[in-house]
């Protein structure tokens, strides 16, 4: 397992200088924003490409994650969505996601992030979005399956999928390995459960994980670790009992001014819980940094 930072906060920076900023913290993954102003597939050639894959080599970063949830380049944080009445807006999903499978795969990165649907439309219920959902990862999952990258849904407040009780019985209509579960384990707090418990519910399919604080009021706002009130403890547990092989990414977004001192606070707040958890620390991230 790899500790990893999202490039979602560093949209002040380039893609290749939150690379250097993320590893000087002491990471040793990367989640990547697939979105402007980082690595949206059509802004990047093939040269563009390989100058990642050589900035990423040299900060000695491994890929834990590409997040293709947002889509500002074309849209917002939510749209264009997997369910959304108009077939040309899902189209231009399906083709975003296409795109960032083969990043992943050219960048040796085992899986993508994918929102859960989307915001429900006025005037469609859940039976018909679920339906344009699973006809539109239809489509996407026969790459995901030839290039071996997962396609992880992950819940939020507010969208199709928000909590375990929609996610599971969602994803055990699908037959294919290829989709899993990104578990964010403040959207899960969000939606009024225990990420614990809902981490081992769902473990079968969780191919990567997010780790933000969320305050006790359950309103989705990510907040550094240690300024909120979930019980990362408690998680950690969970996540050695089970042995979960998989790699996990701080999401701080809201700290666009100061990402490394947030990525610095959590860290300093992270380490003890998941040495006292058990876990190595030098295995999860670099000796120096915090």
């Amino acid at each position: 397992m790899i500790f990893g930072y999202s490039t979602n906060a560093f949209v002040n920076y380039s893609l290749i200088d939150s690379f250097e900023k993320i590893s000087n913290l002491g990471f040793k993954g990367v989640e990547i924003m697939c979105d402007r102003p980082h690595l949206y597939p059509p802004d990047f050639n093939d040269s563009a490409i390989n100058e990642v894959k050589a900035a990423l080599e040299k900060n000695r970063l491994k890929v834990t994650n590409l997040n293709s949830f947002t889509l500002f380049a074309v849209g917002d944080t939510y749209l264009p969505s997997w369910i959304e009445p108009e077939a040309g807006r899902r189209e231009i999903r399906i083709t975003h996601t296409l795109a960032c499978l083969e990043l992943a795969k050219t960048l040796g990165c085992g899986n993508i992030s994918i929102p859960p649907g989307g915001p429900l439309p006025r005037q469609m219920s859940r039976k018909e979005a679920l339906d344009l959902f699973y006809k539109g990862l239809a489509r996407v999952l026969p790459t995901a399956e030839a290039l071996s990258v997962k396609l992880l849904v992950e819940p939020e407040p507010d969208l199709l999928l928000e909590r375990t009780a929609e996610f599971k019985p969602f994803i055990e209509e699908i037959r294919s390995p290829a989709i899993g579960l990104n578990f964010d384990i403040g959207h899960f707090y969000c939606a009024g459960e225990n990420p614990a418990e809902a981490f081992e519910t769902l473990f079968p399919w969780i191919g990567h994980v997010h780790i933000e604080d969320i305050a006790d009021t359950r309103k989705h706002n990510h907040l550094i670790a240690g300024e909120g009130a979930i019980d990362f403890v408690e998680i950690f547990r969970a996540m050695q009992r089970l042995h979960y092989p998989g790699d996990i990414s701080l999401e701080l977004y809201p700290y666009v001014d100061r990402p490394e001192a947030a990525g610095r606070e959590s860290l300093a707040h992270l380490r003890s819980i998941l040495h006292h958890t058990g876990f190595s620390v030098e295995a999860l991230l670099k000796s120096s940094g915090v």
